[in-house]
């Protein structure tokens, strides 16, 4: 343990069809540098995540339901990936909500892969630089953003990455920035 983050709380928000590499790297890597990580849920059942997308992998955990929690009770957030993990999550008002809160209030998120897509429904991404998986550049540049095609990107405090290729990056720079804390509330997105 590296204890960077002793005392740090942490949230991943992620349902069904959550590619399952995304969730348990970053969330095991943030619990050995001393967070305490919660995996956030639309229910508390357990969820089935996916490898590479379309192959059911293990059931993973669910501590707490959304509708339960607020950004009030984590210091950061992480948005894995999957294409049907994000897609519901963006359908949920509760997740919505949780996620706007979280840039607000000027507090660190991480998201991979498709991850992004959730942030597109929350607001957040105008007026940033963001990277993602490639299918949904387009959504970004939509959604305001300026998209680049970077193994990891950190705009104040939102770090962003393409896919599992980039764990490892990702992670990394996920600890640094959560270790950070609070960042400037950018005059975009949520705070529009």
């Amino acid at each position: 343990m590296t204890n960077e983050l002793d005392g740090r709380t942490v949230a991943i928000l992620a349902t069904d069809g959550v590619e399952l590499v995304e969730l348990v790297q970053p969330r095991d890597e943030l619990r050995r540098a001393g967070a305490r990580v919660d995996v956030v849920s639309l229910s508390t059942d357990p969820i089935q995540s996916m490898n590479a997308d379309i192959n059911p992998a293990e059931k993973v955990d669910v501590d707490r339901a959304v509708a339960d929690v607020s950004a009030d009770d984590y210091d950061a957030l992480v948005l894995p990936g999957g294409t049907v993990n994000p897609d519901n999550l963006r359908a949920d008002p509760a997740a919505v909500a949780f996620v706007q809160a979280f840039f607000v209030a000027g507090k660190p998120v991480g998201a991979i892969c498709h991850g992004p897509w959730t942030l597109i429904e929350a607001d957040v991404v105008r007026g940033r630089t963001l990277t993602s998986y490639p299918s949904i550049r387009t959504d970004l540049r939509n959604a305001g953003a300026t998209v680049v095609d970077e193994q990891v990107v950190c705009d104040e405090g939102l770090v962003t990455s393409r896919n599992p290729d980039d764990l490892d990056a990702f992670c990394a720079k996920l600890i640094e920035e959560f270790e950070e804390g609070r960042h400037p509330v950018h005059p975009a997105g949520a705070t529009a």
